[in-house]
């Protein structure tokens, strides 16, 4: 009998409000292909309501051209600016709705965890994550911006991880099942 090798679509999200990285990777079995990556620019738009909105648009239109079977995202690290991080969970926020929007289940995955994922360490810098990246997924060259192979990172993590993080998958078919009473 032959084996039936699982292909699924992750598409890892660097939440970000000045530029948000993404990473789209195709997995069969344990073969990672990479499908693509980039960021999305966002200091071009003046107000942060407008950048949500960006967000939101073009996190929908990466799904609906992948199609991912799953979402993971880089959770805020713990910072001293409060305002800087609450614009950021704002854009996590707004980037996990897409996806939720579409039942897509989300994990997210903090920093360190990311690191240790795919390199081994930590505390590695954005430079050792992206050459890792470029080794383990065969990328002729790297781009300007690390934003993107730092969400690329969190894809990678997400499958080393079989997609169970500490913090539990957030969909609304899991939260429904989980929250009876709380559903009229």
């Amino acid at each position: 009998m032959a084996k039936v090798i699982q292909e699924k679509i992750v598409l890892g999200i660097d939440p970000g409000t000045s530029v948000m990285g993404y990473g789209v990777l195709k997995v069969e079995g344990k073969k990672l292909s990479l499908l693509q990556f980039g960021v999305i620019h966002l200091k071009k738009y003046a107000g942060h309501e407008l950048k949500l909105k960006k967000i939101f648009e073009r996190v929908t239109s990466i799904i609906e051209e992948f199609h991912p079977d799953e979402v993971a995202l880089e959770a805020p690290f713990y910072g001293k600016n409060i305002q800087s991080m609450l614009k950021l969970g704002r854009a996590q926020g707004v980037a996990m709705s897409a996806a939720l929007a579409r039942d897509i289940p989300i994990t997210e995955y903090a920093p360190k965890k990311v690191k240790q994922s795919v390199t081994g360490n930590g505390n590695a810098s954005k430079e050792q994550v992206a050459a890792m990246l470029q080794t383990l997924l065969s990328i002729k060259e790297l781009p300007k911006m690390l934003d993107a192979t730092d969400a690329l990172a969190v894809a990678v993590c997400h499958h080393f991880q079989n997609g169970q993080a500490q913090s539990r998958s957030a969909s609304w078919k899991n939260f429904i099942s989980e929250n009876p009473g709380r559903v009229k």
